[in-house]
């Protein structure tokens, strides 16, 4: 992302409250971050956007995580009719069956010990570097994977605000 400003970041800065915040959702479902976010525009360059998004992740609470994880499909199972979960899980697309099952299965474990959804930002990663980081996040205790989990999710949201204001 550039420091400058652009027409994509001069289009976001300018939608309706309810446009925006309808924009927020599709890239984070936190309600508490949208607003965070609607609540400092306009930004005067998309590295402000991006900073502004750091902050907002760092200040959700447990709930407003669990909220964001709510929108996220679980890997290996993009949201049907979804562009962009199906192209941010790309990693599994090509995946062998024996791969999905055993996705299936660490997900399934996953929930059960944590109460949601494995998030990672998976864009550029392989099936087998998703299976690899599940299998090691799951071992974590649950205030380590918290954490990781605001850190993935920040990720997402960092790339999600960039394809949201670029030149279109």
């Amino acid at each position: 992302m550039t420091s400058s400003s652009t027409p994509g970041l001069a289009r976001f800065n300018t939608l309706a409250d309810n446009e925006a915040i309808a924009a927020l959702h599709e890239v984070c479902a936190s309600a508490a971050w949208g607003r965070a976010i609607l609540s400092r525009r306009p930004y005067a360059t998309a590295d402000a956007l991006l900073a502004a998004s750091d902050a907002a992740t760092a200040q959700l609470t447990a709930a407003d995580l669990a909220e964001a994880m709510a929108g996220h499909p679980p890997i290996g199972r993009p949201k049907p009719g979804d562009p962009t979960s199906s192209r941010e899980q790309r990693g599994m697309a090509g995946a062998s069956e024996e791969l999905k099952t055993e996705m299936l299965e660490l997900n399934l474990a996953y929930q059960e010990r944590f109460g949601h959804v494995f998030l990672i930002c998976a864009t550029g990663a392989t099936g087998e570097q998703m299976r690899d980081a599940l299998k090691t996040r799951t071992g974590n205790p649950p205030e380590r994977e918290r954490e990781i989990v605001r850190t993935e999710l920040g990720k997402i949201n960092r790339i999600r605000l960039t394809r949201l204001v670029q030149d279109s």
